[in-house]
């Protein structure tokens, strides 16, 4: 693992025991932007599924003018060490951020690897999307043609 890589999780560790403490905050993340500038993030604890600190990492980056991220890293509260991201959190990596590197694994065996090795076959949004032509939005529901029928006559 590289340095730069090393220190990444350096920064999220800080954060983490700096500012994970308490049970709406228990998972600290940090990105690397492709300028070199790091940005972290904590999670939101909700039982409504509140936003992981990957997307909050992601977010504060946006919110700085950040461009494209190259790394990204989850430690949890307690020195609970590296966390892999959820399905949720892969996904939008993958959709956002294609080439970027997760650091994963153990203490003794950090490593940072695609996003897409942690997400096979993976749902891409924009391969899915239809090529219809916009509705014109006149405020008015268009009436549904329905096959074999004939338009009523005007009063």
């Amino acid at each position: 693992m590289r340095d730069t890589d090393r220190a990444l999780v350096q920064a999220a560790m800080a954060v983490a025991k700096l500012r994970c403490r308490s049970d709406n905050h228990t998972v600290a993340a940090a990105v690397r932007s492709t300028d070199g500038r790091v940005f972290s993030g904590v999670n939101v604890y909700h039982f409504t599924g509140g936003p992981c600190a990957e997307l909050v990492a992601i977010g504060v980056a946006a919110t700085q003018g950040a461009g494209d991220l190259e790394t990204i890293v989850a430690v949890g509260d307690r020195n609970r060490g590296v966390l892999a991201p959820c399905g949720r959190c892969r996904q939008v990596l993958a959709d956002y951020f294609p080439s970027i590197k997760v650091i994963v694994g153990p203490p003794d065996g950090l490593r940072a690897v695609p996003v897409t090795d942690l997400l096979p076959e993976t749902y891409v949004w924009s391969d899915h999307q239809l090529d219809v032509p916009a509705v014109p939005r006149t405020g008015v529901w268009p009436m549904p043609v329905v096959p074999g029928s004939r338009q009523a006559p005007e009063d």
